[in-house]
């Protein structure tokens, strides 16, 4: 993330920096919670998509609501990514775009997970959380 300061990225560049970032992080907690439940193959591929796909939507929202609410909203200095020069999903898609990727990203979350019927609520909850989040 440090060395892409200043620097315009595209969008694959952008998401391969998120996936190894946040995305991650996200990816290991659904794939831990998920292994202790002894899931099939297919089952485990479907909720580490999953994970993706929210940790994604998680870095789309986080640029959004850094680009679009205040200071005093967000309880952090608004702007900040924009002050620094970091490369956001702002910066590359323009906010509405923006907006429309997190809501299209969290609908694929919840089609991935549509076969696991109540078991996966939390995990669709989640999702929403992370998109309809906010301040």
């Amino acid at each position: 993330m440090l060395e892409s300061v200043g620097r315009s990225l595209s969008l694959p560049e952008l998401e391969f920096m998120h996936i190894l970032k946040t995305g991650a992080l996200i990816r290991a907690s659904v794939t831990l919670g998920a292994r202790c439940g002894a899931p099939t193959p297919a089952e485990l591929g479907r909720l580490d998509h999953y994970a993706k796909l929210i940790g994604l939507a998680f870095q789309v929202v986080d640029d959004t609501l850094d680009a679009a609410a205040s200071t005093a909203t967000l309880g952090k200095t608004a702007g900040k990514d924009a002050d620094q020069g970091k490369p956001t999903y702002v910066t590359v898609l323009g906010l509405e775009r923006a907006r429309e990727l997190a809501e299209e990203l969290r609908r694929e979350a919840h089609d991935s997970i549509g076969g696991f019927d109540d078991r996966a609520r939390h995990l669709r909850d989640l999702a929403d959380f992370i998109v309809l989040r906010r301040f």
